[in-house]
């Protein structure tokens, strides 16, 4: 297997021709010539189920995860395609830490109609009567705002033993430091919206998996409830894809430092990033993921506290996303989250870390009581 930076620049690529474009622009047309009755139908007919654009995205993402990839138009459109297939099989069982809109869809959509929705923490016991009967095993790790990390060979291994698929969000930890599927998933899902595109001017997701029936399943899903990226979405995240070992690399480095500053700053409290050896999360981590994520958490004392901070900071902005080039923080409680009222998710960005390291210096100096 060739290097992540080269399955980063290379993947997706189309077979070199003298005169063509290196980075083919996005297939824009939403028909297709179909031919005369009894001609060979061509890959692409309808805009709907199938893109030119998509595939070459698909192939490079696949790659990255070790299966086959379908792309949706967001993160919650391939978690919603994936609760959908498997609810009329049986229970789901999700992480009652994680993502909340995943949690949201599940209970406010999925459990009116009957079926049975069960919620785990993410350190909880995902094994024994909690898998009886269930369907699909929902991961997040690491989690979505906790950071704090599951077994997944050993959540596979019970998940398949009750007869259950696992899917696991690896939006946080990015193809490049975790392979879900690697670990014994039937499925990987994330949002491409955050680290994969990276650049913050789009919103997609995509599900990956090795099972040609699943997958064809996962593919249909799509096309049936039209959760579709446009190619003009696919081709930029294609494009941002190339710097994604880049870009993690600096990530993971700058939330090592913020995540050591916040340990030693009297401002910060319950600092984690499954990076750091004291970490609760850090040795499962360690053991299962390739390489650390640019976000981690920590509280401060109140929400007055999150303002002083970022009124204070000149280079971390406050936004709900992460993965980005730009570093940023969300006080989550404010989405909903069961967390503290100053905790906050610490997006790394791709800034200089010393010059990252002085900024939220001077914000969590602002930020103390």
């Amino acid at each position: 297997m060739t290097g992540d930076g080269t399955r980063c620049v290379q993947g997706g690529s189309s077979a070199a021709e003298p005169g063509a474009p290196t980075h083919a622009g996005p297939v824009l047309s939403s028909t297709f010539h179909l031919g005369s009755p009894g001609e060979a139908a061509g890959a692409d007919f309808y805009g709907r189920a199938g893109n030119p654009t998509w595939r070459q995205l698909e192939a490079a993402v696949g790659a990255l995860d070790g299966g086959d990839c379908v792309c949706f138009a967001s993160g919650m459109a391939a978690i919603a395609a994936v609760l959908r297939i498997a609810a009329p099989r049986g229970a789901i069982v999700l992480p009652s830490d994680g993502y909340y809109l995943a949690r949201s869809l599940a209970l406010g959509e999925l459990a009116p109609l009957g079926v049975e929705v069960r919620e785990v923490p993410t350190t909880g016991e995902w094994s024994g009567a909690v898998l009886d009967g269930a369907a699909l095993v929902l991961l997040e790790t690491p989690s979505n705002p906790g950071l704090d990390v599951t077994d997944i060979a050993a959540v596979a291994a019970a998940a398949h033993a009750a007869g259950a698929l696992l899917a696991v969000d690896n939006t946080t930890a990015t193809p490049l430091g975790q392979r879900p599927l690697d670990l014994g998933a039937d499925l990987t899902i994330a949002s491409d919206t955050k680290a994969l595109a990276g650049h913050g001017d789009v919103v997609l997701g995509h599900v990956s998996g090795r099972d040609p029936e699943l997958m064809a399943l996962v593919r249909e899903a799509r096309t049936r409830g039209g959760a579709i990226l446009g190619p003009m979405e696919a081709w930029l995240a294609h494009r941002g894809l190339a710097t994604l070992d880049l870009r993690l690399a600096r990530q993971a480095d700058n939330a090592r430092a913020v995540a050591e500053l916040a340990l030693a700053h009297p401002a910060a409290s319950d600092v984690r990033w499954p990076g750091l050896a004291g970490d609760p999360a850090h040795a499962v981590a360690a053991r299962q993921m390739r390489r650390w994520n640019g976000v981690l958490r920590f509280t401060l004392a109140d929400d007055a506290a999150v303002a002083r901070f970022l009124k204070t900071s000149t280079l971390v902005e406050s936004a709900t996303s992460f993965g980005g080039v730009r570093s940023s923080a969300d006080r989550r409680q404010r989405w909903g989250d069961d967390v503290a009222p100053g905790l906050l998710r610490f997006s790394a960005g791709c800034e200089d870390t010393a010059d990252l390291v002085a900024d939220v210096r001077a914000a969590l100096d602002a930020a103390a009581p």
